[in-house]
């Protein structure tokens, strides 16, 4: 197949042409390719543009719970504060975890007390904040999150999530700090060596990629075909246009006007092939705990995940596989290999219970040794 757009057509002449469903058996990725990749991400520059939160966990002792005298409900007592990096943020920690030299963000926050917490976490994690804008009129947008942990414990283990509570904008992005922001992904493109956008606020035009953001990244990405862009949108990827995409199975099927309570497999291999056809570009369709779906046109293959053992926790793995896929995209994988090590990634953050994990290098090479020899 030859594409009409010079990006998925660079990807397309590097996949291999061999039949399009492929086995655990027949996995892509060796162990010293793996290697080779890996120690590729040190020289890499990566931009990721997009919400960034504040994850805040407010670790909780159920001994400890109180009754309020006036109201009569729990007053859960706080014996330790966390705060990370979300959303945008947990790919940009996973980009650094995973060895990448540079990272870049684009965004903003509040000036406020969430706002200096956010970018405290993210000065912590060595990230470029040049293009991240503080902006007084805006919210910080946070997750609360507060946890039961095991009580008595020297180090306490998070054991399960209370009612969480969101700070999020519902009033339109200013144009001014859209300008900003544009300005300065226009002045870095020509460094980068790729770019994850993550469109986490569902309300439209209330986050970073608004409507007229959108459209001007869309225009970038058709003048340089060979930087990779990858977006991950909760609510609207459907919108997105001559990029690679990477939706979740519920994601693929509202885009396509298919929204079930649970898509089939065969259902999510339909979404995928009509989600990459319309975009023109490739399409990573992730299914939790059977892999992902790359879908680039009429072609649809099916990288397998690799079970685990114990209790997961699927929250942040999402965007734990965006980080691997664009950086190993960026150093020059097909599509199989990059789906490989994103599945490998999202096995080893799934496993890290209460916190936004991360994978890094040592515990990929260790994770794909498991691998190679239980076949997993």
């Amino acid at each position: 197949m030859r594409s009409s757009h010079p990006q998925l057509q660079t990807i397309l002449d590097k996949t291999p042409k061999s039949a399009a469903s492929r086995s655990k058996e027949s996995a892509v990725i060796t162990g010293k390719r793996l290697q080779d990749i890996i120690h590729t991400f040190k020289n890499l520059h990566i931009g990721v543009v997009g919400d960034f939160f504040l994850d805040a966990y407010f670790d909780c002792d159920p001994i400890l719970d109180e009754k309020s005298i006036e109201t009569g409900k729990t007053c859960y007592q706080v014996v330790r504060t966390r705060r990370y990096a979300g959303a945008a943020g947990t790919v940009a920690a996973n980009l650094k975890a995973l060895g990448v030299d540079k990272v870049d963000i684009v965004g903003f926050c509040g000036d406020d007390g969430e706002g200096y917490e956010l970018r405290r976490a993210m000065v912590n994690l060595n990230l470029i904040l040049e293009g991240f804008f503080p902006c007084p009129d805006r919210f910080t947008p946070t997750y609360g999150k507060p946890c039961y942990v095991d009580s008595g414990a020297r180090n306490p283990n998070a054991i399960s999530e209370l009612e969480r509570l969101d700070i999020k904008n519902r009033r339109s992005t200013p144009i001014s700090i859209q300008n900003k922001m544009m300005a300065y992904i226009r002045n870095h493109l020509d460094i980068w060596d790729g770019l994850v956008i993550v469109d986490q606020v569902s309300t439209p035009n209330c986050g970073v990629l608004t409507s007229r953001m959108r459209r001007f990244l869309i225009g970038e990405s058709r003048c340089r075909p060979d930087l990779p862009f990858l977006v991950d949108s909760r609510e609207h990827i459907h919108l997105f246009e001559h990029m690679i995409l990477k939706p979740n199975q519920f994601e693929a099927a509202r885009a396509v006007g298919r929204g079930r309570l649970k898509p089939t497999f065969k259902d999510s291999t339909e979404h995928a092939h009509a989600l990459s056809t319309k975009a023109c570009c490739p399409v990573f369709l992730t299914l939790a705990e059977k892999g992902m779906l790359v879908a680039n046109g009429p072609r649809v293959d099916h990288a397998p995940s690799f079970s685990v053992d114990g209790p997961t926790d699927p929250v942040g793995a999402g965007d734990s596989a965006s980080a691997a896929l664009v950086a190993s995209l960026s150093a020059g994988t097909t599509l199989l290999e990059a789906a490989d090590i994103g599945n490998i990634v999202a096995s080893i953050t799934v496993q890290q219970i209460g916190a936004t994990g991360t994978a890094p290098p040592a515990q990929i090479k260790r994770r794909h040794r498991e691998i190679a020899r239980h076949g997993l």
